[in-house]
């Protein structure tokens, strides 16, 4: 390719586990100045769905178009088989000319693993992987990648780890990063999973993925480019790094008016997915990690203060990448587009973290977008998903998807009229996260919500219109059949493409 190519550059940021509401501008009291300025010179979309609310699914979605049980990740600790992975956008516009890379946390694979499963992403995986492996890698032409990037396991140690491991161990001062990294400048009342690291801001992988992204975007580019800048945070632990973690005091963060669990008006699997015995294997660290209890709300101030401070420690970032963009003339011809994974429950009904309860803060991640052809200051709610990335991605650059995908370009609904019925999620729940499995399907309209667990037939619903704390379930209400008729018939439209159950091969 020659510079003469002017097909636009993509730059496609996202964060793990942040709510689509946690910025400034939506109303939040978090400090995200950079991302609010991003909204106010593009348009914001209310409404973007995850295809399934927990990391792995959502993002082997983002990457292939595909809903989870089509791609075959359809919980944690499954991985993407990469003959889909390599036909996803990426590597769709890097057959098409574009060089594409990934920046960050990947996870397409699981880290955690039973047994050795030789890819790059788990952690025995990693020490083979050769020092300065920089990609390719499902379909991205280069890649620098951070391992986990949770903060609950340290850094692995070379050989193993990627990109980011083999950067912090490299000047010899792991042992003391590592120290300081666990360590806790304050005390914070003893809320779980919550400290304020002393590991200095520039070692902290955000600062490290902003680092190189912006070494990426100073390149000399003789071909549009796609690249995915992947941030670990704001997921737990609760862990930001001075002195982003006090930027937030507790008593003056935001509660949910709705914090109180109440499982009477909710269908079987609130409670099973809370109170259930997990299978031992699995125990420990679900239950130590990944099931919070329910908290007082100084535990949740404590615990949203610190989320806070992660989030503007990637808006931080962020402005730094944009403003890099700008200084290298790249700006008015690249498509920027900023959401998440999945969300967090953040304490709305007495919920943290994440799991099979699909309330908006988990489901709806919402998400940025500013370029050449999209409105400036305009707010679109028309439900949309983040698998239709990939296909708006391909529909920018003017590039055909090397597979059939169920994602379908959002282009005329950020630039026009377009408006779309509703937007899928699904999850094929395995019993060790909670000790049940579920098989749970989500549609989300622009003013509703129905979930149901075909394993079961129980369901919930929800008049966001007239309900949007999703307090009533309405599903069983004979006054609403309509509406549940109407949701039940977008639901039952998935394809029919569905690949068989898979074994997990790890945790996550």
């Amino acid at each position: 390719m020659s510079r003469s190519d002017t097909r636009p550059n993509i730059l496609f940021i996202t964060a793990d586990q942040q709510r689509g509401d946690c910025y400034g501008f939506r109303g939040r009291k978090v400090q995200t100045p950079h991302l609010d300025l991003l909204a106010s010179e593009g348009t914001s979309l209310e409404t973007v769905v995850t295809p399934c609310v927990v990391c792995q699914p959502a993002r082997a979605s983002i990457l292939t178009g595909l809903l989870p049980r089509t791609h075959g990740v359809h919980d944690n600790g499954i991985d993407l088989d990469p003959e889909l992975g390599e036909k996803g956008f990426a590597g769709s516009l890097s057959a098409a000319g574009y060089h594409t890379a990934k920046i960050g946390k990947a996870h397409f694979s699981t880290y955690h693993v039973f047994e050795e499963t030789g890819r790059p992403e788990s952690i025995p995986g990693s020490a083979k992987v050769p020092p300065g492996w920089r990609g390719p890698y499902m379909g991205f032409d280069h890649a620098e990648l951070v391992l986990v990037g949770h903060n609950w396991w340290l850094p692995e140690q070379p050989p193993r780890g990627l990109a980011y491991e083999e950067w912090y161990y490299s000047d010899g001062r792991g042992e003391m990063k590592n120290k300081l990294l666990w360590e806790s400048v304050r005390d914070h009342k003893g809320a779980p999973q919550v400290w304020s690291s002393k590991l200095p801001v520039a070692w902290h992988n955000s600062t490290w993925i902003a680092d190189r992204a912006i070494d990426y975007l100073k390149r000399d580019h003789d071909q549009p480019f796609c690249l995915w800048v992947s941030f670990p945070d704001p997921h737990h632990p609760f862990d930001a790094p001075e002195p982003w973690a006090s930027l937030h005091r507790p008593e003056d963060v935001d509660l949910p008016e709705h914090r109180s669990r109440d499982f009477s008006k909710r269908p079987w699997w609130h409670q099973a997915a809370c109170e259930s015995e997990i299978p031992s294997e699995h125990a420990e660290i679900r239950q130590k990690y990944s099931r919070m209890p329910e908290l007082s709300d100084d535990h949740l101030r404590e615990v949203i203060a610190n989320t806070y401070g992660q989030i503007a420690l990637i808006d931080h970032s962020v402005g730094r990448i944009l403003t890099a963009l700008e200084e290298q003339g790249l700006a008015d011809n690249t498509y920027i587009v900023y959401t998440a994974d999945h969300g967090d429950w953040l304490g709305d009904h007495g919920l943290v973290l994440k799991g099979p309860m699909p309330f908006e803060g988990l489901l709806n991640v919402r998400a940025i977008v500013k370029g050449p052809d999209v409105p400036v200051g305009a707010v679109k709610d028309q439900p949309l998903s983040t698998l239709d990335l990939g296909a708006t991605f391909m529909d920018w650059a003017g590039v055909e998807s090397l597979m059939p995908i169920h994602g379908k370009s959002m282009r005329d609904v950020i630039s026009g009229d377009g408006t779309r019925d509703g937007a899928l999620s699904e999850w094929e729940l395995l019993p060790g996260r909670v000790g049940v499995g579920l098989s749970l399907r989500t549609v989300r309209s622009r003013t509703a919500k129905l979930t149901m667990d075909l394993k079961s037939g129980a369901g919930e619903m929800y008049d966001l219109t007239s309900d949007p704390a999703e307090l009533d379930n309405i599903f069983d209400d004979p006054a609403h059949a309509a509406l549940r008729d109407k949701l039940t018939a977008i639901l039952m439209s998935r394809p029919d493409d569905m690949r068989p159950n898979q074994t997990p091969v790890g945790m996550a």
